[in-house]
């Protein structure tokens, strides 16, 4: 299927692992030049290098800076001043008890998960509707809706882009710019893999007998009842990226595996 996003430039933060690298992975197959960004150079290049051969006819680059500070920000702007879609997945997560969340947390929450996506967008949102056409997502997380309580500092900042979506979604009225989130649940990332590993490395089983029995004790709840792979967020984002989806406007895509049990 064409979704019609060749030669389109792609800003995807946080793009040289998980979820992030699996969005740019399959917008490059699409035909997009992705922006490839991390705050590790050594990770941004070989990221590159690994879209370029696998996808010569797309013009990867590198994107490296710490999105978190604000100086880094504006040298990746002056390098890269205009984006057709700019894909928030940058983030940090970790189970803490609402005991140990304090402010000093709370800030570095607010600034990686909330408020570098806010700066990304409000620089790049203007210059999309000036020219009618552009797509922003931001990648949130069944946490913004269904709080665990087992990490409420990384809960609240994505519940806060869901609200910011569909805030700047009113400002898009009768253009081709789109605002959107997708909320994924439990992903197959590679800090999650190493940590289903270590909790059975002492036993005889395929990855895929520890992953269901991983799944039935913690988390019952899951439909799919497997963990959902990065490459299945990637392709959903590349069509949420599409011509074809202007129609989603400040939407919350959930792509949960049945996590969350409400119809809304």
């Amino acid at each position: 299927m064409d979704m019609g996003l060749k030669n389109k430039t792609a800003l995807v933060t946080g793009s040289t692992r998980g979820i992030g690298k699996a969005i740019a992975l399959e917008l490059a197959r699409e035909g997009v030049h992705v922006l490839i960004n991390g705050r590790n150079n050594d990770d941004v290049e070989r990221t590159v290098a690994e879209i370029q051969a696998a996808f010569p006819e797309t013009e990867p680059r590198n994107a490296t800076a710490d999105l978190v500070d604000s100086m880094q920000r504006e040298t990746l702007f002056a390098n890269f001043p205009h984006v057709d879609i700019l894909v928030n997945s940058m983030g940090i997560y970790e189970i803490m008890s609402y005991d140990d969340v304090d402010d000093a947390v709370w800030e570095k929450y607010f600034r990686t998960n909330f408020l570098a996506a806010n700066d990304l967008t409000k620089f790049y949102l203007p210059s999309m509707l000036s020219r009618e056409y552009g797509r922003i997502i931001f990648i949130a997380s069944e946490e913004a809706v269904m709080p665990s309580g087992q990490m409420p500092q990384y809960g609240v900042t994505k519940s806060m882009l869901l609200s910011l979506s569909k805030s700047l979604s009113k400002l898009t009225r009768g253009t081709e710019v789109t605002v959107n989130t997708i909320l994924p649940g439990p992903t197959l990332s590679e800090n999650v893999q190493q940590i289903i590993e270590s909790i059975y490395s002492n036993e005889e089983m395929t990855f895929e007998d520890k992953e269901k029995d991983f799944m039935t004790k913690n988390l019952p709840q899951s439909e799919i009842q497997r963990f959902i792979r990065p490459v299945e967020i990637g392709r959903l984002t590349a069509f949420i990226c599409s011509p074809m989806t202007s129609a989603f406007k400040g939407s919350p895509i959930r792509i949960d595996g049945g996590m969350v049990p409400t119809i809304f």
